[in-house]
């Protein structure tokens, strides 16, 4: 593959991605899954530049901690919400 097609991918899933996200907020779970692939969006395009630019890919390793602290995160406030409420509907949740 082009390097040209590589980026296009990589916008594509981005975009699919914030599709989702904003479209789909019925459910937290499915909302979870979107973020989850916007980051993994981010990752490629963050690995394909690193690669270009012949960087050291530490960063890479940084990002995926950040990322699955953020992973972690969001399950465990998925578990807490079953939990409690007994679903992941945005619906039942209140605020308030």
């Amino acid at each position: 593959m082009t390097m040209l097609n590589m980026w296009m991918m990589i916008f594509v899933m981005f975009l699919f991605g914030n599709m989702i996200f904003v479209s789909k907020h019925k459910h937290l779970l499915i909302v979870l899954l979107s973020l989850e692939f916007i980051v993994l969006s981010i990752f490629f395009s963050l690995m394909l530049y690193l690669s270009m630019v012949e960087y050291n890919m530490f960063m890479l390793m940084v990002f995926l901690v950040f990322s699955v602290c953020e992973g972690a995160l969001g399950l465990s406030i998925l578990v807490s919400m079953i939990r409690t409420h007994g679903n992941d509907y945005f619906q039942s949740f209140n605020l308030i």
